[in-house]
């Protein structure tokens, strides 16, 4: 049974929420890890521009803190993201992060996007016992990195039913070829009309498999074509595109294969915000209403035990009044799993039941109270 240390969000004159942090992260035994000049990745979503829900950098800057005194080269960092957005290259990432108080000047440590300037840069790292992915693309950054923490906002997820410390791990460190293999089952099509027959997507491909033909548009050899997702990564037209397929139960359990891949060889540690619990990803350039009232920060060295303790903890609380609803109204959800309601075709569970079947985490946890 894991411990997951858990505090809540009540303050005092002398205690706020970043000494909280401080207190809670520190009792559940970060310490323990030998930081001194370790290069120190830090994960954390930096919000996709619009969305307000994302953790705020004030929590970022206490983590970098204490890291810092422990001796840790610390480094905050995301990789891109699949889908067109503010996210989707190193530089519009860097400046939609500094925009949301994500900087060197805010956080007294560099902003370091993990797959490089176009998604490229990524280190195939093995999946032990993997049963559906034999390597796991991840950003360079962060498979160079030394330890590995996790700074997670707890929420909903429209393909994963909730997004906690694996989705962040697993679909987040992952690079957009890795994205693409965790989303789909299937390999990229080319959008005829969006193709200017740049070539960068021929000159990136390992596997000679997209070349630019007589219609100066781009096509692909499926012959060849291994799935990697390298050519949406470097197509800045939209015209190489994922085929958005799988199951989401296929796609929990990738998530959690990723995750072992990146954990094996390296000391981690993890917390998770239970705050602002929208219904969908920090990702849209929007957040709708919480499904739930803020709960609190939870903290563990097992991301399976900890996401499981949150959901069980947002699945006991009452549910906010207007954010759950059915054609007949108003729900009272208090006591039965809000995830499920919002995302009714997702399973949640999958993810971290093969996780614990990884060797990952475990589902049994004892609760521990700061």
């Amino acid at each position: 049974m894991s411990k997951v240390y858990f505090t809540n969000l009540r303050t005092t004159a002398s205690l706020n929420l970043q000494g909280k942090l401080e207190k809670l992260v520190k009792a559940a035994g970060i310490s323990l890890i030998d930081f001194n000049d370790k290069f120190t990745a830090i994960k954390i979503h930096f919000g996709e521009p619009g969305n307000l829900a994302y953790i705020r950098h004030n929590y970022a800057a206490t983590m970098v803190k204490i890291l810092q005194k422990l001796g840790a080269k610390a480094f905050l960092t995301d990789s891109n993201t699949l889908y067109s957005g503010m996210r989707s290259n190193a530089i519009d990432h860097t400046i939609s992060a500094s925009e949301n108080g994500f900087n060197l000047l805010t956080i007294n440590a560099p902003v370091i996007i993990a797959d490089g300037l176009k998604g490229t840069d990524y280190i195939e790292m093995p999946v032990a016992n993997g049963e559906i992915c034999k390597t796991a693309k991840i950003g360079a950054a962060i498979a160079n990195a030394d330890i590995f923490i996790s700074m997670n906002h707890f929420k909903g997820h429209e393909q994963a039913g909730f997004g906690g410390a694996l989705k962040n791990i697993g679909m987040g460190c992952a690079s957009r070829g890795g994205k693409m293999e965790l989303h789909s089952s299937s390999q990229p099509i080319i959008m005829k009309k969006n193709c200017t027959a740049c070539k960068m997507c021929e000159k990136y491909c390992n596997y000679g498999a997209i070349k630019i033909n007589e219609e100066k548009v781009a096509a692909i050899d499926y012959a060849k074509c291994v799935g990697c997702g390298q050519c949406i990564a470097v197509c800045r037209f939209d015209a190489a595109q994922p085929v958005w397929n799988g199951s989401s139960e296929l796609m929990n359990k990738k998530i959690a294969e990723y995750s072992a891949a990146l954990l094996a060889d390296k000391p981690h540690f993890h917390v998770n915000f239970i705050m602002n619990i929208s219904p969908n990803c920090d990702c849209w350039a929007s957040n709708d209403l919480p499904i739930a009232p803020d709960l609190g920060i939870a903290a563990s060295f097992d991301p399976v035990a900890l996401d499981k303790a949150c959901v069980d903890m947002v699945t006991a609380a009452p549910s906010i009044a207007g954010s759950m609803k059915n054609e007949k109204g108003e729900l009272n959800l208090t006591g039965k799993d809000k995830f499920k309601h919002i995302h009714p075709n997702v399973d949640w569970r999958a993810g971290l039941e093969h996780a614990e079947k990884l060797g990952l985490g475990t589902l049994e946890y004892e609760l521990v109270k700061v």
